[in-house]
């Protein structure tokens, strides 16, 4: 299906006096029809690239790329080949072109002159595919990050490729809808045998795939199945990546000593290896500790009183995003909060720094009313990294864009050069990208120059939504480390916009739950994940490590049931009940 020979690609630089930037450094490789190919690698490893290179976006500067024996060079065959390819971008704003999202998911196969009751028929199946039949007279861009995507991956399917690559295109989903999109990208694989290339950060992602692929500084450095690819735990990380957290929790293990078959890819797999270990000792079942608010914080920060949000009110696309909320958020607290897409998530905390105002109800910041006249003094106090980090991002270079905040705020040029060495420090930024354009970096690059620029004006409470969307494993790590780091060190509250319910289980002292604008759960982690049920329901999910023990005391094992991390899980099998890591006060609502 897609053959690279000898491929070389390089980022011609804007400036004459910028060397250009090699993203492609030698590849030669061949992925074959019906093939499912999972490619992993860091931020700016050149996987996009590549992706690029296979329908023409991009062409190599040296080598060549065939798509089904067509060469991506030859201008002619551009047709024919995107007609062959279909991609789906991470960010889905580059792909949506109509005002509706039924007339979006048609503008391929129009494209393509296919009959008019096919168009039909393929629009149909491909937006129920994704979840998106309610949607269909919708306006695209009303629509929040997560429903975005599902219908830029519904225009690809209904244009019937042979072979589909997904850019990260899983990254703004939630967990539901992520299942179901992977769900059906296997079985488009398998049973249409169309040939998938998914790039992802999501480790999970790729255990289904026939092959996975790992790349570095523009080479494939691994290629092998996904058990010889992820037994290779410390390999992996040495270039920026992870393996599955159940992979990751059995290979800690086997460092502790314990006898278990490796490696391990699945939660079932899991279950199986941990019965036996614990078919053979005996141990008094650990409780979490839940000490209700030992520790907790207790000043208010922000406070939240019926608050309601109506978008475009008086017209056929009315909206109630936000439905009579209610809540406190403490002073130096992390507050994760989590949702189904489109469940009011990003509305809410744009309304903590003015960008939204209330249909009614009221939003209180640090003793601030939200209203015109504190405006300005809100916006230092509250500052917000938006889903999409070019969004925010304009000047001609990345010192600029990070100085704009904290130059307007009328401090001193020694200050500001100091703050900017601080967060490129903690964001683990090279001064040698401050003359670059923020539009020449990789998206994780511009992730942490936009989370820099809003760090630099030291707000007292930080917003980030999805700020591990798209950013490789370490990277996340990282932001993650940074950001508890800043939250001890400064008292820094920090609210966590996140569809990743392993890093919301790890690091957040609260997590607030939204269902349809409502807030559905305010508590602790571990009492959210308590609920499973609910929240499957939801279309949210809970931690594999979370769901791994819960499966083991429900056959009987002496295990908690209670279990959110990794550490805690190897303290549980050590016969150390887990609990220590989060103050466990709070409200269930």
């Amino acid at each position: 299906m897609i053959e690279f020979k000898d491929v070389y690609f390089e980022y011609r630089s804007q400036s004459a006096d910028q060397p250009a930037t090699r993203a492609i450094n030698g590849i030669d490789e061949i992925i074959r029809e019906g093939e499912f190919v999972a490619v992993l690698g860091r931020n700016g490893s050149g996987k996009s690239t590549m992706a690029r290179l296979m329908n023409a976006l991009l062409l190599p500067t040296r080598g060549t790329v065939w798509v089904e024996g067509m060469d991506t060079s030859k201008g002619e065959m551009v047709w024919e080949i995107r007609k062959t390819l279909g991609m789906v971008f991470q960010n889905p704003d580059n792909q949506i072109v109509a005002t509706t999202v039924e007339e979006d998911l048609a503008f391929g196969p129009e494209n393509l002159g296919v009959d008019p009751a096919e168009i039909r028929k393929r629009i149909i199946d491909a937006a129920r595919y994704v979840g998106m039949e309610e949607h269909m007279r919708h306006s695209p861009h009303m629509l929040s990050g997560g429903q975005k995507q599902r219908v830029a991956i519904a225009g690809i399917l209904a244009m019937e490729p042979k072979c589909i690559v997904l850019d990260e295109s899983t990254s703004m989903l939630d967990p539901k809808g992520r299942k179901e999109v992977l769900n059906l990208v296997r079985t488009l694989n398998r049973d249409r045998k169309i040939t998938i290339i998914l790039i992802t950060h999501h480790m999970e992602e790729a255990v289904d795939a026939d092959r996975v692929m790992v790349m570095d500084n523009g080479r494939i450095v691994m290629d092998g199945t996904p058990r010889e690819i992820f037994a290779r735990v410390d390999e992996l990380k040495k270039v920026g990546l992870n393996v599955p957290s159940v992979t990751q929790l059995m290979h800690e293990l086997k460092s502790k000593g314990f006898a278990l078959e490796g490696p391990v890819l699945t939660v079932e797999e899991a279950e199986e290896s941990l019965k036996a270990v614990l078919d053979k000792r005996r141990k008094t079942r650990g409780a979490p500790d839940d000490t209700a608010g030992a520790g907790a914080p207790s000043e208010v920060i922000v406070r939240i009183r019926d608050l309601t949000h109506v978008y475009m009110p008086g017209t056929t696309f009315e909206k109630k995003a936000l439905d009579n909320v209610s809540m406190d958020i403490m002073k130096g607290e992390i507050l994760g909060i989590i949702g189904h897409t489109g469940s009011g998530k990003s509305t809410l905390v744009q309304h903590l720094n003015g960008l939204l105002k209330p249909t009614s109800g009221s939003v209180e910041v640090d003793g601030l009313e939200c209203g015109k006249k504190t405006l300005k003094e809100l916006r230092q106090k509250v500052g917000l990294i938006f889903q999409y980090p070019e969004h925010q991002l304009f000047e001609e270079t990345v010192y600029k864009d990070i100085i704009f905040g904290p130059t307007r705020m009328g401090l001193s040029v020694e200050e500001i050069q100091e703050r900017v060495k601080r967060v490129l420090k903690i964001l683990g930024l090279s001064e040698e990208l401050l003359e670059k354009s923020p539009f020449e970096l990789s998206g994780g690059q511009k992730r942490r120059v936009a989370i820099a620029g809003v760090l630099a004006m030291e707000p007292k409470i930080l917003v980030l939504d999805e700020p591990t969307a798209g950013l490789d494993p370490q990277g996340s790590e990282e932001v993650f480390s940074f950001l508890t780091r800043l939250n001890k060190a400064n008292g820094t509250t920090i609210l966590i916009i996140s569809h990743n319910m392993d890093q919301v289980a790890a690091y957040c002292d609260r997590v607030a739950v939204l269902n349809k604008g409502r807030l559905e759960m305010l508590d602790t982690p571990r009492r959210v994940f308590s609920h499973g049920e609910r929240l499957h329901e939801l279309g949210l999910g809970i931690p594999e490590i979370t769901r791994l023990f819960r499966n083991l005391a429900r056959a009987g094992y002496p295990v908690s049931d209670n279990v959110l991390t990794i550490p805690e899980a190897v303290r549980e099998m050590a016969g150390t009940a887990p609990g220590q890591g989060h103050d466990e006060g709070g409200m269930f609502q």
